[in-house]
């Protein structure tokens, strides 16, 4: 993209954005009718029409029935769609709506939604209006939550959810970009005033970005360190497949139980931590019922089996297990020298 974060996006860098979507059947375009969306609809309207043969762009708008405005926005949204001589939908996230959790409930029922609208398109990706300073919120926010390194990755320009490929085209563009694309275009858009509510953490966070800025802290600068973050990311998963490898290759003449993962303790307890910790992740995220398992708790767990192997003078020792205890949903013990996950027994119900 160019230097300058407040010129507006040229022809030649539209091409450039959309290039590896080119083969797609059909794409679902999230838009809500705020700049950043808006600037892709026009964008991804632009760039199909420079194709010979390209994507069936279809755009869809998600009222989630918070504010009495989306209903007009999505009208408007509609209107701009025709323009560009692209179908359009609206989808209503109905039913009640929760008292706590609300940001993070509705972008649930907005990517389910949007998954709905893509498969009933044929479309293999939805593609979304995050920008450069959405990536840099995104990463602090984690921060601040205490995210492990695949959190503080932030946001990938490709990610699958609920069988549908999201994509994030403008994920390293300026949203002042876009506003100045869509000024030069005399596109009108619309202004969500929860993007200034305090209430919220985003907004918290933005305010602060200008702070942070002064101190060379910018969104060019943090979403830079994201994607540096998510490089490191991937290198360990790569180690961690290749450990996982390791573990199985020295169990070679033990018959593998189904439903249980098993290491051999000595074997694990040589592998680099962060290895080690993601193991565990995956084993329990794999063989537990109660959702994904807490990194905090992960931790504790890997700080207890490391403690459990370094004390028991024989770790190989059959007998009762020197570690047991339940996570997410998973059974984790230290026995006969192994470390075993596998699914935890259903909690008793209370009687009366």
């Amino acid at each position: 993209m160019s230097d300058d974060d407040n010129s507006p996006i040229s022809a030649r860098e539209a091409r450039r954005l959309f290039a590896g979507l080119k083969a797609a059947p059909a794409l679902v375009l999230a838009v809500s009718g705020g700049p950043d969306s808006v600037a892709l609809m026009w964008l991804a309207a632009r760039w199909q029409r420079s194709l010979v043969r390209g994507p069936q762009l279809t755009v869809v708008t998600v009222d989630h029935g918070l504010r009495p405005e989306a209903a007009r926005e999505a009208r408007e949204v509609k209107r701009l769609a025709a323009e560009l001589g692209l179908p359009h939908r609206t989808l209503r996230w109905r039913g009640a709506k929760p008292k706590t959790g609300l940001p993070a409930a509705a972008r649930e029922a907005r990517y389910r939604l949007l998954a709905e609208a893509a498969r009933a398109a044929g479309a293999s990706h939805v593609l979304t209006a995050h920008t450069r300073d959405d990536q840099a919120e995104t990463l602090l926010m984690r921060l601040f939550r205490g995210s492990g390194l695949a959190g503080l990755s932030a946001m990938a320009p490709l990610s699958e959810r609920d069988g549908i490929v999201l994509a994030r085209p403008l994920l390293d563009v300026p949203k002042s970009q876009l506003i100045a694309t869509l000024r030069r275009a005399k596109v009108g858009f619309a202004e969500d005033p929860t993007n200034k509510d305090t209430a919220f953490t985003r907004p918290r966070l933005r305010a602060l970005l200008p702070l942070l800025a002064a101190e060379g802290g910018d969104a060019r600068n943090l979403a830079r360190l994201a994607a540096r973050l998510a490089r490191a990311n991937a290198a360990v998963e790569v180690l961690a497949d290749g450990a996982e490898r390791f573990l199985r290759l020295r169990d070679r003449g033990d018959a593998p139980q189904a439903g249980v993962r098993s290491f051999e303790a000595s074997a694990f307890a040589a592998l680099p931590e962060e290895v080690r910790l993601r193991l565990l992740l995956r084993a329990i995220n794999a063989l537990g019922h109660e959702g994904p398992a807490e990194l905090g708790k992960v931790e504790a767990l890997l700080s207890a089996l490391d403690q459990a192997i370094a004390a028991s003078p024989d770790v190989r020792a059959p007998g009762r297990p020197v570690l047991k205890q339940t996570l997410a949903g998973a059974l984790i013990s230290l026995a006969g020298g192994r470390i075993q996950i596998a699914p935890a027994p259903a909690r008793r119900r209370g009687g009366g």
